[in-house]
C-alpha cells in the first residue's frame, strides 16, 4: 500500500478515534501519573496519545534532555545532500502547549521502583502510577578494540539524535582527492538494519559529487545485511568501483582501530582512512538496565502490550526492547507507542482497548529517485510479537517505481514527526 502523509495520519486519527469509545470521565485532581522517558519516536508519539486520547484524565510528563530532536532515521539524507540540517529538528513545544503534557529537559538518572519515582539529574524526582522507557540505545564502545567515547569525534558514530552526522559530513568533505572513506559496521541486533549501507550510499552519493576518485571500504561483522542485493545492485549502478564489501569471514573482523592514526587493524591487513564511521555494538539505554528491566542487553516486554516483563508498572517502547520480529526502527517505535498508549490509558481510565496491531516500514535512498524499501504488519503472538505481511522491494525495479518509493518515504517522514510533535 503506497503511504503518503495524508494516509498516515488518517490511519492514526481512525485508531485514535476507535480508542476513545468508553472513555469515563475523571475527577479533577484525581488524575493517573504517567512519566515517559526518552522523547524519540517511540516516547513523544506515547506523551502524545495519552495526552491528546485521554483529554485531560491523565497527567503526562516527558522527560527529554534535548530541546529539539533530531531523528536519526533521514539523517543519512542530510549526509547525502537531500535534506538540510534543520528539516530533520523537531520541538516539543505543541506537545507542551496544545497537549498539556509537562515536557522536563532533563536527564533521568534512577527509578525506583518500590516507590515510583523517578529521579532526574536535576535533583528533582516525579512520582508515577505508571512509567514508560523510551530511551533508544547506547553504545557498547569496547566492543571495538581502541574505539570510545573520546574516540567517537575523530570516528563518529553518528547513530544517535545529534550533531555527530554534521561531523562526520564535514570529514567526508574534507578527504584528499582519491581518498578512503571506512565504515566498521555494527553487528546484529543494532538500531535501523539497512541504516548502515544507506550512509554508504549516501557518502558514494557525496564522493561522486565532489570526490569521483574516491574509494570507499565496508569491514562488517556480519556475512549479510539487510536489503543486501538491493544496495549491491545500487552501488554497481550509480557507483560502479567506488563501494568494496568485506565480511568479518574475509578480513577476520576488526581486530583494533587507532583514532589518531586513522588506522582499522584486520587479520587481512591494516587499512588507512581518510575518514571513519565506527558504529559499535548496542544496548538499551542505560536507564532500562538502571529500572531494572533488561535481561542482558536488551529490555523482554510482553508482545501484547510492550509491557516489560520484569515489572507490569512499565512499559518499554522502541529500539530498547525485545521486540522479536519487528526491527529496530523508528516506525517501530511510533506503531508500538500507539499499542501501548490505548492499554494503558485503558488501564488507567477504564476506557477501552483493542488488540495489538503493529506496523513497520524502512526505506532506504540508493542514490536520487532511487529509493527501495522493506516492511511488514505484525501482531501479537504467545510469546512473541509475529511478522504477518512481509514485503522488499525487488531488484531490477524501474525508475518511475525507485522515485515513487523515494517520494512514499518523503510524505512517510512528514507524517511521522506530525504524529510525534504536532
Amino acid at each position: 500500500m503506497t503511504l503518503n502523509r495524508r494516509r498516515f495520519t488518517a490511519l492514526a486519527g481512525a485508531a485514535t478515534a476507535a480508542g476513545m469509545i468508553g472513555l469515563p470521565s475523571i475527577a479533577r485532581g484525581a488524575r493517573p501519573k504517567v512519566v515517559v522517558i526518552g522523547g524519540g519516536a517511540g516516547g513523544a508519539t506515547m506523551a502524545r496519545y495519552l495526552a491528546k486520547d485521554s483529554e485531560g484524565a491523565i497527567d503526562v510528563t516527558l522527560i527529554e534532555a534535548s530541546k529539539r530532536y533530531y531523528t536519526c532515521f533521514f539523517s543519512n539524507l542530510y549526509l547525502g545532500e537531500f535534506r538540510d540540517y534543520a528539516t530533520i529538528g523537531h520541538g516539543y513545544d505543541t506537545l507542551a502547549t496544545t497537549y498539556g503534557i509537562n515536557v522536563v529537559h532533563d536527564w533521568a538518572v534512577g527509578v525506583d521502583v518500590s516507590a515510583k519515582t523517578v529521579t532526574l539529574a536535576s535533583g528533582a524526582t516525579l512520582g508515577y502510577d505508571h512509567l514508560v522507557l523510551s530511551p533508544g540505545i547506547d553504545m557498547k564502545y569496547d566492543s571495538v578494540p581502541g574505539y570510545s567515547v573520546e574516540a567517537q569525534t575523530r570516528m563518529p558514530h553518528a547513530w544517535k539524535s545529534g550533531t555527530q552526522i554534521q561531523i562526520l559530513k564535514a570529514q567526508v568533505e574534507a578527504m584528499p582527492e582519491g581518498g578512503t572513506f571506512i565504515m566498521v559496521a555494527p553487528p546484529n541486533p543494532y538500531r535501523c538494519p539497512p541504516g548502515p549501507y544507506e550512509r554508504i550510499s549516501m557518502v558514494a552519493s557525496l564522493l561522486s559529487a565532489k570526490n569521483p576518485t574516491g574509494k570507499i571500504l565496508v569491514l562488517d561483522p556480519k556475512e549479510k545485511f539487510s536489503k543486501q542485493g538491493l544496495f549491491m545492485e545500487g552501488w554497481e549502478t550509480h557507483y560502479p568501483g567506488m563501494v568494496e564489501w568485506i565480511p568479518a569471514s574475509m578480513s577476520g573482523g576488526v581486530l583494533k582501530v587507532d583514532p589518531e592514526t586513522m588506522e582499522i587493524e584486520t587479520d587481512l591487513e591494516t587499512f588507512k582512512a581518510d575518514a571513519a564511521t565506527v558504529i559499535p555494538a548496542q544496548k538499551a539505554g542505560r536507564i532500562a538496565e538502571l529500572a531494572g528491566v533488561t535481561d542482558g542487553d536488551w529490555a523482554p516486554i510482553d508482545p501484547a502490550s510492550m509491557r516489560s516483563k520484569a515489572d507490569q508498572n512499565i512499559t518499554v517502547l522502541g529500539d530498547a526492547s525485545v521486540a522479536s520480529a519487528m526491527p529496530k526502527s523508528g516506525f517501530s517505535a511510533n506503531s508500538q507507542a500507539k499499542v501501548a498508549a490505548n492499554i494503558v490509558r485503558s488501564e488507567l481510565t477504564g476506557s477501552r482497548a483493542f488488540p495489538a496491531r503493529y506496523q513497520n516500514t524502512c526505506w532506504s535512498l540508493i542514490a536520487k529517485n532511487d529509493g527501495v524499501k522493506v516492511g511488514a504488519t505484525y501482531e501479537a503472538g504467545a510469546e512473541k510479537i509475529e511478522a504477518v505481511d512481509k514485503f522488499i522491494s525487488q531488484t531490477g525495479e524501474s525508475e518511475d517505481v525507485r522515485e515513487a518509493t523515494y517520494q512514499e518515504s518523503e510524505g512517510w517522514y512528514a507524517g511521522i514527526t506530525a504524529d510525534m510533535f504536532s
